[in-house]
């Protein structure tokens, strides 16, 4: 690595220290990191919209978010979030018997659930259109 050298009125100052610790300060970001940040920012309101369409239960959540793309999403993460969800009312939970083994824990809309995704909704499209402007770019005249 090269110095990075800036003089100016007698002040000699040498970047190539203070670049080093930065280096290893900010982490190599990955897509998969990347991409798991972004989601962990929405899997709730995306949880929501999928129980909006049909009562479901946590695997089928998560298979259903992996057919349209979300490949991240674990039981391990929605869980909480189900939980969570639950506790404040926005969903409610039931056990329904599974053929094939246990009972398994389902999950409905409530009536403020409708309510909280449909705000969910709208601030989602706003806020996918101001950042849109931002990464695609647009006329500032």
């Amino acid at each position: 690595m090269t110095a990075v050298e800036y003089e100016a009125d007698s002040c000699h100052v040498d970047f190539s220290t203070e670049l080093s610790i930065m280096q290893r300060m900010v982490p190599k970001a990955t897509s998969q990191s990347h991409s798991s940040q972004l989601l962990h920012g929405v899997l709730d309101m995306c949880l929501l919209s999928l129980i909006d369409e049909e009562a479901t239960y946590g695997y089928e959540m998560v298979d259903k978010l992996r057919q349209r793309g979300l490949d991240l999403a674990s039981e391990g993460s929605i869980y909480p979030l189900l939980s969570r969800l639950q506790k404040q009312g926005i969903i409610e939970g039931y056990l329904v018997q599974s053929p094939a083994g246990p009972a398994r824990k389902y999950y409905r809309m409530s009536e403020d659930g409708r309510e909280v995704l449909e705000e969910w909704r709208k601030e989602w499209r706003h806020f996918a259109t101001a950042v849109d402007a931002v990464l695609i770019g647009g006329d500032e005249s």
